[in-house]
């Protein structure tokens, strides 16, 4: 018998530059450039196969990301990203999805999204870029923009308690919860690379600055305008929700860092596992003799 050797392909490491897409067409000074940036340094790192990167975002400012990389990706409905991640990331387990999203897009009409996505425990990565305004549509309250904050909406002052993401995600059942500033891009890089890392639902709150509609509303937590990056205590358990929670409970601008991070079988590997259970029952059936048999019962 003849054998076939099939040849060995060794890829060139690709470089960030290579990653670029088109243009940004964000503000000047918008902190979703650095974020961008610090994708791409990580992609880079990683080396994971252009072909094997998707990126997914919802609409807003913060949604346009696919555009800017070189490599899969999808421009979603509103509030949808987390839903269509979700099957990508359950029919393709060979892609490594990474979700991007603003406080709008995930908190608001897609909080529901947000909030099955976690506690099914879907293998995605998911950066929300949170500027505490709905910026692309010009300046309206958002779910996390503070009592008293004035927009088209709110022409007097905001009165709606705001958000808590970090306790929303929390309690929603995510199993890495980080959160970071974009003026602090090393910080941002390091929570990133452990949230892409983590087997299961990731989510990075970003704090990230819209310099046209809510300029400074972060300085608190910027040392170079005098505000206190204060970082999540060494002594904390990661693995304690509760210590999680009591974290989250801090007053603005409040801690950044991994507040949480455990091990939780992913549907991903739920669903697998039925599938190939109901696989080793049917022995040498095809799809279609499976599909026949499914409509004979019906019969």
């Amino acid at each position: 018998m003849t054998t076939i050797s099939t040849p060995t392909i060794e890829l060139k490491a690709y470089t960030k530059k290579e990653l670029v897409g088109d243009q940004p067409t964000w503000c000047p000074g918008c902190g979703d450039f650095s974020i961008l940036a610090t994708y791409f340094k990580l992609l880079e790192k990683r080396q994971i196969p252009r072909e094997k990167i998707i990126s997914i975002a919802g609409i807003g400012c913060s949604s346009r990301f696919p555009y800017f990389v070189n490599a899969y990706g999808v421009h979603f409905v509103h509030g949808r990203a987390a839903a269509f991640a979700t099957g990508v990331s359950l029919t393709r387990p060979d892609l490594h999805v990474c979700v991007f999203s603003g406080d709008g897009d995930a908190y608001s009409i897609g909080g529901n999204h947000l909030t099955h996505a976690a506690r099914k425990n879907i293998k995605m990565t998911l950066v929300v870029m949170d500027n505490q305004v709905y910026g692309l549509t010009k300046k309206q309250t958002s779910p996390t923009s503070p009592i008293g904050f004035k927009s088209k909406t709110d022409l007097t002052g905001s009165v709606d308690h705001p958000i808590n993401p970090m306790k929303q995600l929390i309690a929603a059942g995510a199993t890495f919860i980080a959160r970071s500033h974009s003026h602090m891009p090393n910080h941002v890089a390091d929570v990133m690379d452990q949230a892409i890392g983590h087997d299961g639902f990731s989510v990075v709150e970003v704090l990230s600055e819209c310099t046209e509609f809510f300029p400074g509303a972060f300085d608190g937590a910027n040392p170079r305008k005098g505000g206190a990056f204060t970082l999540v205590p060494k002594e904390h358990d990661v693995t304690d929700e509760a210590g999680a929670y009591k974290l989250a409970m801090a007053d603005f601008p409040g801690y950044f860092g991994v507040f949480l991070k455990v091990n939780r079988p992913t549907k991903n590997a739920l669903e697998a596992g039925l599938i190939n259970d109901a696989k080793s029952k049917i022995g040498t059936a095809v799809p279609l003799e499976m599909l026949q048999k499914s409509f004979d019962r019906f019969a």
